[in-house]
């Protein structure tokens, strides 16, 4: 009889580090350790680590030094591809563009944003699908759009793969959400966290506590540090720099594919209080499936008696209300 996938008892004071060498072997045995480490954070805090992950660190380092080549242009340089030049929420976003933490200010980070990138002809760009059509992308750094559509390869990858074990982790076949991540709905961005002026309101964050929106995020973050995770008992957990290893987190769907099995976590970042002056930066991937797919509680997490206890709901619905919810006006 197959050992049956223990749930975590849910309090906790650290994020877990999960690895995912084994999540690769050809052995279901294997695959299974890793879904029982990836259940019990998921049931915790909806957070954990993932080191041998098999992105290559170069990557990674090229990638945060182009998010640092792009913030130090010239003002006026960045908003010539200004997020209010887009129809679909693309390109840069200035400080304290969006506010994450309904009724605090604004966050104080600035951000560059991409996601599927559409034309004018694509069915969903007809169909008036939201938050659907083309990148904006900058002249400088000339290398940019390159690098990050070959980064953007290696995290679509890497987020099929860890769903692939997070079904396997809900008793599910691994392949159960393959066909809504064919053609997935992403969204990556590059985020600059300058140092704290002292001149800022109270109460300013870096980003405000805040649940991610969809399925997926994997986070690339520097040495700086900030990010902070509410625990089930509501303390704030530090998430700090740990070497070649990505944050993986669940967003606002996964309480629903799972009945709240999975948590779906606050999270903030402090700005730059072990950074010394120093600049943060970081790089999440938001990774959900496609816009129509329907998010609902999955088989083995339905209750024994009566209806689940989260409606179900698309994609592109979900996400273009917090959208909708989350961003300042531009001024």
């Amino acid at each position: 009889m197959r050992e049956p996938l223990p749930q975590a008892s849910g309090g906790c004071d650290s994020i877990p580090v999960v690895d995912l060498k084994p999540s690769f072997s050809r052995d279901l045995a294997d695959r299974r350790a890793v879904a029982r480490e990836i259940r019990a954070a998921g049931s915790a805090t909806g957070f954990f680590y993932v080191r041998n992950h098999g992105v290559p660190a170069w990557l990674t380092a090229e990638h945060l030094a182009l998010a640092r080549a792009f913030f130090d242009l010239p003002e006026h340089e960045k908003r010539e591809i200004d997020i209010r030049f887009s129809n679909c929420t693309r390109g840069y976003e200035p400080i304290a563009a969006q506010t994450l933490d309904a009724g605090t200010p604004a966050d104080f980070k600035e951000g560059f944003l991409i996601g599927n990138d559409l034309d004018a002809e694509h069915p969903y760009v007809r169909a008036g699908v939201p938050n659907t059509g083309a990148n904006q992308w900058p002249r400088n750094p000339s290398q940019l759009r390159d690098h990050f559509e070959r980064y953007l390869t290696q995290m679509l990858a890497l987020g099929r793969h860890i769903m692939r074990a997070l079904a396997l982790s809900l008793e599910l076949p691994e392949a159960y959400f393959d066909d809504g991540l064919a053609e997935p709905t992403y969204v990556s961005r590059l985020l600059h966290y300058p140092p704290r002026p002292e001149s800022l309101p109270a109460g300013t964050l870096g980003a405000g506590a805040h649940v991610d929106w969809g399925l997926l995020t994997i986070l690339l973050q520097d040495d700086i540090g900030g990010l902070e995770v509410r625990s089930p008992a509501r303390d704030w957990i530090a998430a700090p720099y740990i070497p070649d290893t990505f944050i993986v987190n669940l967003g606002e769907m996964f309480p629903v594919l799972t009945n709240g099995l999975y948590r779906a976590s606050m999270h903030r970042v402090i700005s730059n209080t072990s950074g010394r002056g120093r600049s943060r930066y970081s790089a999440p991937t938001f990774i959900d499936p496609d816009y129509f797919y329907r998010v609902a509680c999955v088989p083995t997490c339905m209750p024994a008696r009566g209806a689940p206890d989260f409606a179900p709901a698309t994609v592109g619905e979900h996400l273009a209300a917090r959208y909708r919810q989350t961003y300042a006006p531009a001024g």
